[in-house]
């Protein structure tokens, strides 16, 4: 019992871990996206999106507490609403998602790797470095859950401290007319540019896998969920507020894949440069770890409660092997081989139907978690008034997302109810034998 007791992760891993799943590949690979947008109101679009995040991460504080467990979003939504094709799809919808923000972070962070290549092996060596990242973070899943609580710890707290720095520095030779409101666009296309980086916020709900490895999970959870998201919306506002202040807006969008290094080098030279690559590095690697302990997991619960195929439900080393093998070979596949500037719309949006969903959830069992349920019904109109506001944007600026949105929504439809019909059919042939 006391060795059990021991292996357990306590306050810190876990807000280690959120941060990690938040500050990773997004705001520092869609920063530039969301300047392009907002210009001045870069921060504001900030605040905005992790006003959303912190409204959602009340519902799962609540659930974490009542259904502590490694299923996280797929428990939630299972015990509101029943193991049905609706659930099953939303649940094969996130593990998409996951694949997707995998994705963006390995992309990320083989992208600032590779710009510190000579320029002819930029090209091969961003595709190693993305290879290398997720296999590594794979290998590093095998070990137990102590030793990828300290490490993502110390992962963390060396690229916040980064972070930090940049911050502290910037803050003295910011232009705050850069930052004004004369310099703001229009309502729509700042709630637009703050939906369209809502991804760099949907780490925090990683907290919810570690539950059940989680020592005192009803006082260590809130404490956990509430500590991450608010010091990362501050993070954000204040790296976008020193970004946007220090360097002008079309040389952010010229520069938008490695927008913080760039807007180091006003005040810290070619010095902050290399500074804020190490922080990219770091934090998209930290992403990749923090996301894929959760994505390995979920694919368990998920086959586990009769919505995916069997075989990822078996475990090796106590680890759900299949579905972390699986995971990474997917997250290989299109961080490789796709271009990935769209595909943060297609992470925020869904994301924001996820949160919708398990906000949602939490208003039907508001009695069971002891909540208020208020709270998640404004989280439903937030996730879902956020939700109109970017496809609205889309549609009108670059209406072929949509459609990539809509192959994202197909597949995880396809495949929930194509396994359905087989696992029928194959109850029905054992029924005839």
């Amino acid at each position: 019992m006391e060795d059990k007791a021991k292996n357990r992760i306590g306050f810190w891993p876990v807000v280690a871990i959120g941060i990690g799943g938040m500050v990773g590949g997004g705001i520092f690979a869609v920063l530039g996206l969301s300047v392009q947008m907002t210009h001045g109101a870069a921060p504001l679009a900030f605040l905005v999106a992790g006003l959303v995040a912190l409204t959602t991460a009340y519902a799962y504080t609540r659930l974490s507490v009542t259904f502590p467990g490694q299923g996280g979003t797929v428990v939630f939504l299972d015990q509101a609403f029943g193991a049905g094709l609706f659930t099953g799809t939303a649940n094969v919808l996130l593990w998409i998602s996951y694949i997707v923000m995998l994705s963006l972070y390995a992309y990320a962070f083989g992208s600032y790797g590779a710009a510190m290549f000579p320029e002819g092996l930029r090209s091969a060596g961003k595709h190693v470095l993305i290879s290398v990242a997720v296999l590594g973070v794979t290998g590093l899943n095998f070990l137990n859950v102590e030793t990828i609580g300290r490490a993502e710890t110390w992962i963390v707290a060396v690229k916040i401290g980064i972070l930090l720095f940049f911050i502290g520095v910037g803050t003295w030779t910011v232009d705050v007319s850069r930052i004004a409101v004369g310099s703001w666009p229009q309502a729509t296309s700042i709630l637009a540019g703050a939906m369209i980086i809502f991804l760099a916020y949907e780490g925090f709900e990683l907290i919810a896998n570690t539950a059940a490895d989680v020592r005192d999970p009803n006082r260590t959870l809130p404490r956990a969920y509430y500590s991450a998201v608010g010091f990362v919306i501050l993070l954000y506002v204040l790296v976008a507020a020193v970004t946007v202040g220090n360097l002008p807006v079309p040389q952010i969008v010229a520069a938008k894949d490695y927008a913080l290094a760039e807007a180091a080098k006003p005040f810290l030279g070619s010095f902050g440069y290399l500074l804020i690559t190490v922080a990219a590095l770091l934090s998209t690697l930290s992403a990749i770890n923090a996301t894929l302990y959760g994505a390995a997991r979920l694919s368990y619960t998920i086959a586990k409660d009769g919505e995916l195929p069997e075989i990822l439900e078996r475990k090796l080393w106590n680890r759900p092997v299949e579905g972390l093998l699986i995971t990474s070979g997917a997250t290989l596949l299109v961080a490789n081989l796709f271009d990935l500037s769209s595909i943060s719309t297609m992470g925020s949006t869904g994301f924001l139907l996820i949160f919708a969903a398990v906000n949602a959830a939490n208003v039907h069992l508001a009695k069971r978690t002891g909540s208020r349920r208020w709270i998640s019904i404004a989280g439903v109109l937030l996730c879902l008034g956020a939700l109109y506001s970017l496809l609205h944007y889309t549609w009108q600026h670059t209406p072929s997302h949509i459609w990539v949105l809509a192959a994202m929504l197909l597949l995880a439809f396809a495949v929930e109810s194509t396994y359905r019909l087989w696992r029928r059919g194959n109850l029905i042939l054992e029924h005839f034998r």
